[in-house]
């Protein structure tokens, strides 16, 4: 070989040297770079599919903040109603205590005192001790039953179980939490094979709620999110989240039996359909026309005088009672039923502050068996009718109370309400049809004295449907429909040009004013009579319908007579009613009386 040849083969060598040596840095740049790739890909999957490690801020989760208040977890819903710890005790207010658990107690705030009352007897408890009285009995609790901060009563829930189909648990570490239980029964369950996590949401990713170990059972909850992975739990410490499917266990079933039951109210149940009517009785002297209104009935089992006004806020009572009345009904096989009204002194009395104060209340009911023993009372009937919502939770523990005494005295007792409407649902029809022997229906006033239009007192589909409502709270076999005796004529006057003129632009347009005057069944035929108008049958209203012009002037009438009471005492066989009544004595033609017996023997 040459030498040139030699240098030439030199110089090619060494350039594929110098090329290798160059191409070396390329060759780690890329070779770093799949590796970072790599790296990246292996930590974008990991995190992608490896749990997340977060845990869920427990007071963002129950919205709480730090202090006294505890979360409430109502059965399986995590709610935002709040309970209080207090000395190591669970309390809730007096709102919630009604709303959800257990709307039988009742707290008085002007004296300070929490009554539950049972079918014989009433359980008091005072603001700051941890005594309560069964009756005249004193019992001691190791916690105070209830206390009061500023206007706000506060329960315990130790308390409230012992009258109450109730079980709870405090949970205090971490943050405080109460779990309510109130629907019992048997549940589904389901064990842990596995210790893991509960999260918030059904991902892997969702905040950690609480930690569960092998051998933990949980509560298997439904769920709007369908998911083959996972399921909707509640943990044993009172967390409602998500847990994986691979770390469930055996399913099984948990039969919670209740720590209460709801005492059985007994009541007074008559073995004949009732055939009552009310007598208006306004004097001491009009209890002589008894003998004269009982004369011209038929079949009449129970006759309501009324006779017992409300006439102050302590809750004393004005009486009209007469034992000559009484015995005089007794020896014709008549019931009597005494009524209690609050009409008459309607413009000084307030049934809110007679009610709402046990005291008074309690006064009232005494008074009442008072007189009701005294004059040998079979029953009393009643008819407060100036109910406001405000005293709607005061009524029905007046009626509460005073049906304990007139159970322990054989005394019948029952309320009279007006038809449902969404206006008195504050009645409480389904509680008086627990505690009360007899619900009645005022099945009239449709159109009532002061209505701005004229109309019928009571037609027949308006009837039916006020039985139907009330058959949805109250046992049938304890439902009395009453029926008007009473018929409205109604005047429509055209508006004076004065009183057009005063009128609002606002206001609907209505050329006239209306009024209307009640009156008896013979009366108001007469008075049809009298001004030659026609009668045309109505099927609608199930009544006859007259109407005439005089002076100037338009009569409306929506007649009550044989044949629109028979269609009304139809409905008390066709509904099985306990039976009938009717307002008032006197008002009624003789032949009534055979056209009520045909649904009342």
């Amino acid at each position: 070989m040459t030498a040139k040849k030699r240098r030439r083969k030199r110089r090619s060598r060494a350039k594929r040297n110098n090329d290798r040596r160059q191409l070396v840095p390329v060759l780690a740049a890329v070779l770093l770079i799949v590796i970072i790739l790599i790296v990246m890909l292996i930590n974008y999957l990991v995190k992608k599919y490896s749990p997340s490690d977060e845990r869920m801020d427990l007071y963002t989760y129950f919205n709480l903040e730090q202090g006294d208040q505890a979360a409430i977890i109502l059965e399986d819903e995590l709610t935002e109603l709040r309970a209080r710890i207090i000395d190591g005790e669970a309390y809730v207010t007096t709102d919630l205590l009604y709303e959800y658990l257990n709307s039988r107690f009742y707290w008085d705030a002007k004296e300070n005192l929490l009554l539950y009352t049972t079918p014989t007897e009433i359980i008091t408890a005072e603001v700051g001790s941890n005594e309560y009285s069964v009756a005249k009995t004193k019992y001691t609790e190791d916690y105070v039953p209830v206390k009061v901060d500023g206007d706000t009563a506060y329960v315990a829930l130790k308390y409230i179980q012992k009258y109450t189909a109730m079980e709870f648990e405090v949970m205090t570490e971490e943050v405080n939490r109460v779990h309510i239980l109130r629907n019992f029964g048997t549940v589904d369950t389901i064990s842990v094979k596995k210790d893991a996590r509960v999260r918030f949401e059904p991902n892997i990713k969702s905040p950690i709620l609480t930690d569960v170990v092998k051998g933990d059972i949980l509560y298997v909850l439904s769920s709007d999110e369908e998911t083959e992975e996972w399921t909707r739990v509640r943990t044993g410490n009172g967390f409602i989240g998500y847990i994986r499917n691979k770390y469930l266990g055996e399913t099984g079933q948990e039969t919670k039996e209740p720590n209460y039951e709801d005492p059985e109210y007994a009541s007074i149940k008559k073995d004949y359909i009732i055939n009552m009517a009310w007598h208006q009785v306004t004097n001491a002297d009009a209890n002589n026309t008894v003998l004269e209104a009982i004369a011209k009935t038929k079949g009449l089992t129970t006759i309501s005088p009324t006779w017992f006004f409300l006439s102050d806020n302590d809750g004393n009572i004005e009486s009209l009672a007469s034992q000559t009345y009484v015995n005089y009904c007794h020896q014709n096989g008549i019931e009597v039923w005494a009524l209690v009204e609050d009409i008459a002194h309607k413009d000084t009395i307030v049934d809110y502050e007679i009610l709402s104060r046990t005291s008074s209340r309690q006064r009232l009911v005494n008074n009442l068996i008072a007189k009701a023993i005294e004059f040998d009372l079979d029953g009393l009937n009643i008819d407060l009718e100036f109910i406001s919502a405000e005293s709607a939770k005061a009524y029905v523990q007046f009626i509460r109370e005073l049906s304990i005494m007139c159970r322990l005295n054989g005394i019948v007792l029952s309320v009279d309400n007006y038809v449902p409407a969404d206006h008195n649902l504050f009645y409480d029809r389904k509680e008086q049809g627990i505690v009360a022997d007899y619900v009645v229906i005022m099945g009239y006033d449709e159109h009532y004295a002061t209505s701005p239009e004229a109309g019928s007192v009571a037609s027949i589909d308006w009837v039916r449907k006020g039985i139907e409502n009330t058959l949805e709270e109250v046992p049938a076999e304890k439902v009395i429909n009453a029926v008007p005796f009473y018929t409205r004529l109604w005047e429509e006057r055209p508006k004076t040009e004065e009183e057009l003129a005063e009128e609002s632009e606002s206001e609907e347009f209505v050329p006239y004013v209306v009024t209307s005057r009640a009156y008896g069944m013979d009366t108001i035929e007469q008075i049809v009579a009298e001004h030659g108008a026609e009668k045309t049958w109505n099927d609608e209203c199930g009544q006859y319908y007259a109407e005439y012009e005089a002076d100037g002037n338009t009569y409306k009438v929506w007649l009550e007579d044989e044949e629109s009471i028979e269609q009304k005492a139809a409905l008390i066989r066709e509904y099985n009613l306990a039976g009938i009544s009717a307002w008032k004595l006197g008002f009624e033609r003789q032949d009534i009386w055979d056209i009520i017996l045909r649904y009342v023997n």
